[in-house]
């Protein structure tokens, strides 16, 4: 019975769109990040924080496909079909930062020059398993886990969120998941308001400080999100996706508060927009629902794509970057250019997503759960 597979539930289409606007938005925010001269004046200021979304829609995803699961499901199972599910993509996103790599030598990554082909192609088959490399193998020179492709490091712990909720947490009470979340939530101010930048950014290093911040980052908006799939009361809002859209938008596009006198205005910000305002986006966009085939195929379509673009755009971000910073070119030259990559990036997503993402994972439950064994159960 474990092998078969189990019922799909429905979608909450509105949660996968607004996944994919927060996706396109990430490309976005790393786009003007190559022209910014640090984060006090980067323009979609706080675009980082579509990780911590992120990581919030998946707490509450996980909770609404398995916590109902569990009596028909080993804890294996649970780990296969997490990695149909992501692992297909993150072997792309490693094979694209491979291909585009010596593109993006320059005085930005003065290593890349010098890196051999055997080094690199050894760094991409590490990618493929998602295990953190140290900063010992960097062949970037930003001490980046996966230095091919940067967002792997939010994949890693992502990995750790659903291992610690299979193992463990999917089996708290709702009164031990709140402790969790709170402590969680203490975690994640402390390092907001007391840390040497003010922000959440950060996560992508195999060193101390780094993993500090990459689990404060998962730990609160993961189990946040799978308590509020367990306690919320849905009810019904009008225009859910565009109010939602919107105040993702806001969220993101604040500018930086505090300046740098004060740091821990700004981690204040970003601990109430993680905390308070981005489970109310999913409890609003859960409790929306999609009217029109136009609102369908909008949600659909950004909801598709969310993945991919988010673990395939930034080899195209490393190049872009490398050109605008070698060449010192300003927005306003640049736009055309930077309009030219966004674009490039929502087509390598689709293509991904079409040409091998949907056809290899639909390989892969053939091979798992074949039907017969779908028909005996």
């Amino acid at each position: 019975m474990e092998n078969a597979p189990l019922p799909s539930k429905p979608h909450y289409a509105i949660l996968d769109g607004l996944r994919g606007v927060a996706a396109v938005l990430v490309v976005i925010f790393h786009l003007f990040e190559a022209h910014a001269t640090s984060h006090l004046d980067q323009i979609i200021n706080h675009g980082y924080l579509a990780v911590d979304f992120f990581f919030l829609l998946s707490g509450f995803v996980i909770g609404y496909a398995y916590d109902e699961r569990w009596q028909k499901m080993s804890i294996g199972e649970f780990f296969k079909r997490r990695l149909v599910r992501l692992q297909p993509m993150v072997v792309m996103g490693m094979i694209v930062g491979a291909v585009f790599f010596y593109f993006q030598a320059s005085k930005l990554f003065p290593m890349i020059a010098e890196v051999p082909v055997w080094k690199m192609l050894l760094v991409m088959l590490v990618g493929f398993t998602l295990l953190p490399l140290p900063p010992s193998l960097d062949i970037r020179g930003w001490q980046e886990m996966h230095p091919l492709d940067g967002p792997g490091w939010s994949l890693f712990f992502e990995y750790v969120a659903n291992i610690l909720y299979a193992l463990f947490v999917r089996k708290f009470s709702n009164t031990a998941l709140a402790v969790l979340v709170f402590l969680s939530a203490c975690f994640l101010i402390h390092l907001t308001v007391t840390g040497p930048n003010g922000d959440v950014i950060g996560g992508w290093s195999l060193t101390p400080e780094q993993l500090h911040v990459g689990f404060a980052r998962v730990l609160y908006p993961f189990f946040a999100g799978l308590l509020l799939c367990r306690t919320v009361k849905l009810t019904r809002v009008n225009n859910a996706f565009l109010y939602c859209s919107l105040l993702i938008l806001a969220v993101f596009a604040m500018p930086r508060i505090g300046g740098a006198d004060r740091l821990w205005l700004n981690g204040l910000y970003e601990s109430f927009s993680i905390i308070f305002v981005f489970p109310l986006i999913v409890f609003l966009g859960a409790s929306g629902a999609v009217k029109s085939n136009f609102s369908a195929r909008v949600c659909k379509f950004f909801g598709d794509i969310s993945y991919p673009i988010y673990i395939t755009h930034y080899p195209l971000i490393y190049t872009y970057t490398a050109w605008v910073q070698d060449n010192k070119i300003p927005i306003r030259e640049a736009f055309p250019v930077a309009l030219l990559v966004l674009a490039s990036s929502v087509a390598l997503a689709y293509a991904c997503l079409k040409l091998y993402d949907e056809p290899v994972r639909r390989w892969l439950q053939k091979k798992l759960w074949p039907a017969k064994v779908y028909q005996k159960a």
